[in-house]
């Protein structure tokens, strides 16, 4: 199946700031339990960079790498758009980072 193939867990937002040049990007650094990783996010329009450390999200965690304006993003925070709005996807209540989603 497909999507026994995705790989979701519990990130811990550790740090983000805006990537430079940019209304749109974030470069966020995460907690996944195993290991810290950074990745670029497009949610600046949505989420100011002092709101996020402390914050969960669910992440997608087996993508391959990829430069996103000088930054290895290695990663895929996930996110629902509705109505004009984008909201991170959230755990209901604390789970250690690195939880896997299932």
């Amino acid at each position: 199946d497909d999507f026994a193939k995705i790989d979701i867990r519990v990130a811990t937002i550790l740090s983000a700031e805006k990537v430079p040049k940019t209304d749109k990007l974030l470069h966020l650094k995460v907690d996944i339990g195993i290991e810290e990783r950074e990745l670029v996010a497009g949610i600046a329009e949505y989420y100011k960079p002092e709101d996020l450390p402390g914050k969960q999200a669910l992440m997608l965690v087996n993508l391959e790498p990829r430069t996103i304006r000088g930054i290895k993003s290695q990663g895929m925070i996930l996110a629902i758009e509705s109505e004009g709005n984008l909201t991170l996807a959230v755990p209901e209540k604390y789970s250690p980072p690195g939880s896997i989603v299932k």
